[in-house]
């Protein structure tokens, strides 16, 4: 659809959502540098079970990410998109609110990498706020 192709990391949350909301075990989403980042953050802070990425044809790869459930209810309550391609947002590690009662993660995209608030708190520096999770 025209949004993927405007806000990759936007398509990629929206499947996870959908994916959750459906019971799915597994979504798939074409692959990219940024994606996977970010999946990597939510691995480590325990939203997801984990990622693969494999190649589809010459040139193309497509990551498979396993969904994660807690006595059968998704561990992804929300995932939303904060920083768009129309309007990004930026946010000093300072000024950052916290998720949910701090029960949430923003994961931000820092000069020191893509990470969780928690993480960018920790290194002390501030970034674009790509997305909250709770």
């Amino acid at each position: 659809g025209k949004m993927s192709l405007s806000d990759p990391l936007g398509d990629l949350l929206t499947r996870i959502r959908n994916g959750q909301r459906a019971g799915k075990s597994v979504v798939l989403s074409p692959s990219s540098k940024l994606r996977t980042n970010v999946l990597e953050v939510l691995k480590r802070e325990g939203y997801i079970r984990g990622y693969a990425v494999e190649p589809v044809r010459e040139g193309i790869t497509q990551v498979t990410i396993e969904l994660k459930y807690h006595e059968g209810e998704p561990v992804i309550r929300n995932i939303a998109r904060v920083s768009k391609p129309g309007r990004r947002v930026y946010s000093k590690i300072k000024d950052l609110p916290k998720v949910y009662n701090g029960l949430g993660i923003s994961i931000l995209s820092t000069p020191r990498g893509v990470m969780s608030d928690v993480e960018a708190r920790a290194a002390n520096v501030g970034g674009e706020v790509l997305c909250q999770v709770f």
